[in-house]
């Protein structure tokens, strides 16, 4: 299949910037938040996202690994940080596309069970095939596809870029 390329590298760069300084705006009052990124690509995408926080605020961000099974989202959920250092805190969950929204409304689950001062979203890609209400807070692209298309980003030290298969 040919890939259709929906966001090039530095698309991919200005649309984290973006969503880094909207981040800060959300949460100016803070003074640690907590950016959790779905394992692997939501991940990656959340050290983007606190690297250019980082850079644009004074706000510190603590890194935190989801690790969900997207094939069977409603069983164990981990984070590589324990629910004491993110208790009374912000908390961005992030993830590279928003597809049906079973990863992200697992996740969000898994967080509500600790008092958070905020909760918000993100993600890259939000491909409007919602299968459950949820919404993300901070997007970089809105895209309305068929479902047999298939959104996929790449992080890459060559370039990151998302296409459409």
């Amino acid at each position: 299949m040919a890939k259709n390329i929906i966001l090039n590298h530095s698309e991919i760069e200005h649309k984290i910037k973006r969503i880094a300084y909207q981040i800060y705006e959300t949460f100016v009052d803070e003074k640690v938040i907590v950016i959790a990124g779905i394992s692997k690509n939501g991940f990656v995408f959340a050290q983007k996202l606190a690297e250019n926080l980082e850079a644009v605020s004074k706000i510190k961000t603590v890194l935190c690994e989801v690790k969900i099974d997207k094939q069977h989202p409603a069983g164990a959920i981990t984070t590589s940080v324990p629910a004491s250092d993110y208790s009374g805190k912000g908390l961005v969950l992030v993830d590279d596309v928003l597809n049906s929204g079973t990863t992200l409304i697992y996740g969000v689950r898994h967080f509500l069970d600790v008092p958070l001062t905020k909760f918000k979203t993100a993600v890259l890609v939000d491909r409007n095939h919602k299968k459950y209400p949820v919404k993300a807070d901070f997007k970089g692209i809105s895209l309305s596809t068929s479902l047999q298309e298939h959104v996929n980003v790449v992080f890459d030290a060559k370039g990151d870029y998302a296409y459409l298969s």
